[in-house]
């Protein structure tokens, strides 16, 4: 076998053993859900901290993102219904931008570049400290008290802050519209209105939770896996981002594609 074909294989077997990991983590995590509800030993306090700090980081970022984001989505949507001759929809396909794509995006990657890179660099830092084994000597598990109450927190935020982002970005693409663009506040309302429904809005929010606990599930199994020192730490926290990056857009496409032919709509 050649070095080349060697070294490829490696690397193939590298991801395979690292989606196995992924999955296993979590079917642990919905183990860890069931068994903390089961005992009433859910660690609500755990929830709560992560929770706060995970909207304390991310809010920020987000909004300093989704308002440019609305300039750009405006002015591009704009001048192509100008083009076309369909400036009455503008307001519609600035709509539909948002809500299907662009928020749960935004916020995924929000959460990948903050929340996430924090849980692998504090659970990485808990490893190369030797906690985890210690956690896991006293046989508490690990799964239950740090991964999960992480994961649902990034739920939960994730989905508040995907209405935040919603409500931020049409509200920009809206004022640009009618400011620079010159057209009809009434009528961009309208035409959004028209093409868009509350069934748009729950799948943007059901996205933004997956995505969240995908950020999550990724960060916590590449901190877990870490070595090497604080060096190691490092060069987690930059693997479990280009790991996120890479894992939400794949699901993005994933659920889409689902999503367009459950509903029959383009998502």
């Amino acid at each position: 076998m050649s070095p080349s074909v060697l070294s490829r294989s490696v690397a193939e077997l590298g991801v395979v053993r690292e989606v196995l990991g992924i999955g296993s983590l979590i079917a642990g995590v919905f183990g860890a859900l069931l068994r903390t509800i089961a005992q009433g030993r859910f660690p609500l306090e755990e929830y709560v901290r992560q929770t706060w700090f995970t909207v304390r980081v991310c809010t920020l970022p987000a909004l300093a993102v989704s308002i440019p984001f609305g300039v750009i989505l405006a002015l591009q949507v704009g001048v192509l219904a100008q083009e076309v001759g369909a400036t009455g929809f503008t307001g519609a396909g600035n709509t539909l931008a948002v809500v299907r794509q662009a928020a749960p995006m935004i916020t995924a990657l929000m959460l990948a570049g903050v929340a996430g890179s924090a849980i692998c660099a504090d659970l990485g830092s808990r490893r190369i400290r030797e906690e985890i084994d210690a956690l896991e000597v006293m046989g508490v598990r690990v799964v239950d008290q740090l991964v999960l109450p992480r994961a649902l927190s990034t739920v939960t935020v994730a989905v508040l802050l995907n209405g935040v982002v919603v409500f931020f970005s049409i509200m920009t693409t809206l004022l640009v519209s009618v400011v620079v663009q010159d057209l009809s506040a009434g009528g961009y309302l309208a035409s959004a209105a028209l093409l868009t429904d509350p069934t748009d809005l729950m799948i943007s929010m059901a996205k933004a939770a997956v995505f969240g606990f995908l950020c999550a599930i990724v960060s916590a199994h590449v901190g877990l896996g870490a070595k090497h020192g604080p060096a190691g730490v490092s060069d987690a926290v930059t693997r479990a981002v280009v790991a996120n990056f890479v894992v939400l857009f794949a699901a993005n496409l994933v659920l889409s594609q689902v999503a367009t032919i459950i509903m029959g709509g383009g998502l």
